[in-house]
């Protein structure tokens, strides 16, 4: 599986990609890789504030729905909407083209409880 160093990753399968106060969601290359085929993403928080654990979308596979998780506290900004017409990028680069929302974070001290590269592996590897 690809974890990228320059990311941070949560228990549930989601990244998070820091730019300033501003960061980047989405799924792992282990979430896509477990969900098959993506085929539709929806994302109705644009403007929200939402807290961290809270859902802020699904994504939907050809076998199953999935909630996707703030990975911290924050105010989503931006859904890539070139998921709308190509949900599949997720399952062919699900860390830069396959982002799902930009969030704007709202409690930075939440960052530290995600998971670095190593200990998101590690969880892989049970």
């Amino acid at each position: 599986m690809n974890v990228p160093a320059n990311l941070k990753y949560t228990k549930d399968h989601e990244w998070l990609k820091i730019d300033g106060e501003h960061a980047y969601v989405g799924i792992t290359d282990f979430a896509q890789h477990e969900l098959g085929d993506i085929v539709f993403v929806e994302v109705e928080t644009v403007g929200e504030i939402l807290e961290k654990h809270e859902a802020f979308g699904t994504i939907e596979a050809v076998k199953t729905v999935s909630d996707m998780y703030m990975p911290v506290g924050g105010e989503v900004l931006e859904f890539n909407e070139a998921l709308t017409t190509n949900p599949e990028v997720i399952n062919k680069d699900p860390y830069t083209e396959g982002w799902v929302v930009k969030i704007k974070i709202t409690n930075d001290t939440e960052l530290g409880e995600l998971l670095s590269p190593a200990q998101y592996e590690a969880q892989l590897q049970g």
